[in-house]
């Protein structure tokens, strides 16, 4: 469970968010949206404890997380969090085995960490038999996937997703949505900054930053197979 309360946010001398109040819940895809420029990544990345607020206050489970310092901030990272940015997060010039596990033998010779989960991670995101291959051979709609891959294999309960269709194809785009919700049907909390029509429908909550207060939940026609809050 995240929660923000009126949340300020100001760049240089530009106030990006102004008073946000958000609630992101487990087992539920959560969107953030409104249109470009609006601050919907500004939001996503406080939510992440990427960048910090101004004013306001944030909690996680329960817990204040407002004032954390960096080690607490990494810790949150390490133990709870995964992360699927606009530019992937994946190093191309690495294996894909070695993206998901970020493990490897001394001078990289080989991919280390839990193989066999690797590989049930890349069962589960469509990349089953692709271990071995480069990175940067694979397609943007894969490299979102990949990223996905990751965060199964990492077993993260929030998961912060950034415009994760903004370059994909239909079919692709189709994939990676599905994926998302079956994460998010695991108990995990997902948090989307989008402004897909198609992945907006998807979720089950949305908050349109800087015009409401809080997140709304999508209605029952617009959900597949979830309950209300």
């Amino acid at each position: 469970m995240i929660e923000a309360h009126g949340i300020s946010v100001t760049i240089g001398s530009r106030p990006v968010l102004h008073g946000e109040t958000v609630r992101c819940t487990p087992g539920k895809m959560t969107a953030l949206v409104g249109p470009s420029g609006c601050g919907k990544t500004t939001l996503l990345h406080c939510l992440g404890l990427l960048l910090p607020i101004d004013r306001g206050s944030m909690s996680i489970n329960g817990k204040n997380v407002t004032g954390y310092n960096t080690a607490e901030r990494r810790r949150f990272w390490r133990d709870y969090a995964a992360f699927v940015l606009q530019d992937y997060g994946i190093m191309d010039e690495e294996s894909v085995a070695f993206n998901v596990t970020l493990q490897a033998s001394l001078f990289g010779r080989r991919v280390t960490g839990d193989l066999e989960r690797m590989r049930q991670a890349l069962a589960k995101t469509g990349l089953k038999g692709r271990e071995n291959e480069l990175a940067g051979r694979l397609s943007g709609g894969e490299k979102q996937r990949l990223a996905l891959a990751r965060a199964i294999y990492k077993d993260a309960s929030i998961l912060f997703v950034d415009e994760p269709t903004a370059s994909l194809d239909p079919a692709n785009r189709r994939k990676v949505i599905d994926l998302f919700a079956d994460f998010a049907k695991q108990g995990r909390t997902v948090i989307i900054s989008t402004h897909d029509a198609e992945m907006i429908d998807a979720c089950d909550r949305k908050h349109r930053v800087g015009l409401d207060n809080s997140a709304t939940d999508m209605p029952k026609s617009d959900q597949t197979n979830q309950g209300g809050s």
